[in-house]
Formats: structure tokens, sequence, C-alpha cells
């Protein structure tokens, strides 16, 4: 596996790297540089490289531990944000980018994020810490709704969705990168939505909403899902790139 290098081997911000195009790096940077590069050679994800990915308006920083942030998943926080909140649980957070996002521009709320990796949540836990989020967040180990007390204004996952048939076609910068556990729960990729919208009802507070990222054939199975657990006015948002994204709801 290739060695961790710098996200910036010559010091400089991305916007001047064209002024320093012709500057000659150090015997220590050019070493730096070609570990960089053999790791990308290897398909190892480019925010894996850096470290850190950008989302919504915020760097977060990114491991092996945890799902490379997307601009797909850039709608649920849109879309959570469409009614105020003073309390959010998201479930599987992974970097912790969605909870922190929605906290960033909801200075008064506060969230309880989960996760079953101890490792991701380390590295929430660091994001939260580097966006000055710590104090209004609080991390739980555990699956979905293990550990987690109260009820709330919104809950919020992105969860993973791949079928197990579906992995062996991603490409290998997902594939053999990515932790699996945050990608597919195995078999139809739907068991993350029925553990969801089976415990997701006694935690909303009434009037409460869910909104949850999902793959593009999966509208129809997720939102059947959530109706027939009593949640009301279930809704399909499309991505930019007219797919179905998110499905919401409320509970009556």
């Amino acid at each position: 596996m290739p060695a961790a290098c710098s996200p910036n081997v010559m010091e400089v911000p991305p916007e001047r790297l064209y002024l320093s195009i012709h500057s000659e790096l150090s015997e220590d940077r050019h070493k730096q540089f070609l570990k960089c590069l053999a790791a990308r050679e290897a398909r190892q994800p480019v925010a894996q490289i850096t470290g850190h990915r950008a989302f919504w308006k915020h760097e977060f920083r990114v491991t092996r531990a945890t799902l490379d942030p997307r601009p797909e998943t850039e709608l649920l926080v849109e879309v959570a944000l469409e009614t105020a909140f003073e309390r959010v649980l998201d479930l599987g957070t992974g970097t912790g980018c969605i909870l922190l996002s929605l906290l960033a521009e909801r200075p008064a709320a506060r969230g309880v994020a989960t996760d079953i990796s101890e490792a991701a949540l380390a590295v929430a836990q660091e994001n939260a810490e580097r966006l000055s989020l710590y104090e209004r967040a609080h991390f739980v180990q555990g699956d979905w709704f293990h550990g987690v007390e109260g009820r709330f204004d919104l809950i919020v996952s992105n969860p993973p969705y791949i079928t197990e048939a579906e992995m062996a076609e991603l490409a290998p910068d997902v594939r053999d990168w990515e932790p699996h556990t945050a990608l597919t729960p195995g078999g139809d990729g739907l068991g993350a939505y029925r553990a969801i919208a089976f415990g997701a009802f006694a935690r909303l507070k009434p009037g409460g909403r869910i909104a949850l990222e999902i793959g593009p054939t999966q509208a129809a199975a997720v939102s059947a899902m959530l109706t027939a657990q009593g949640f009301a006015d279930v809704e399909v948002r499309q991505d930019l790139g007219h797919r179905d994204r998110v499905v919401l709801a409320h509970r009556p």
C-alpha cells in the first residue's frame, strides 16, 4: 500500500500552482511527490491522498475509515435546511459532513451523530473540533439508533445502499479503497433503510422530518417503507443529473 503523503508537496495555494510550475523541488519534496503519484496510480482516491474533501461550505478530513463525501449528498443538506430544527440526528455519519454542515447553518441547533465505526467517529469528531462545532455535536458509536436518547426535529442519513451485485462493478477508486460497510449493506441494498424506517418514527417529535439519500432506483421501495411505518407526505427529490436522490417525509 502506498505510504501517506503530504497534501501539498509544493506548499503553495492551488490557485498559484501555475506560477510555480517551473520551480524546482527539493529532494525531500520530490520523494513526497513520487509517493503521492504512486498512491494515485494505485487508484487511491484523491481525497484520501490529500486527506480532505470540500463539501457544502467547508473542508472535511477524510481517511480510509470514512466514505468520501460526494457532491450529490449536498442535496440532502439543502433539503434538510428547508425547515427549522433545533435537534438533529445523523445516522451513519462518516466524516460528519452532513451533521456539521447543518449545524454550521443553524447556530442554535444541536445534533447527535452515530456510526458503527470507531475510526470514522474519530474523524467526525476531529472535523467538529476544526469547525468549532464540537460543543453542539454529540457522537455515539453504535448501529443506527443504538445508544441514542430523546427525540428529534430532524433525522438525516446517507446510509450504505449499493447492492451486493453492484459492488463488483464499482470503480477501483471506490471498491478497493472506501470502507465496504459504508457502501453496501449486502443483498438488495435496502437493509439499512429497513432498519432506519422501523426505528425513525419513535425518534421523531410530532411534525418532525426524515430525509434519506437513496440510490437512483430505490425511491419507490424506500417511500413504501416510510409510508408503512406511518410517515406522511413522502416526497422524492432529484439531483442535478435528474436522478432520484433524496426521499423525505414527516411524522404526523
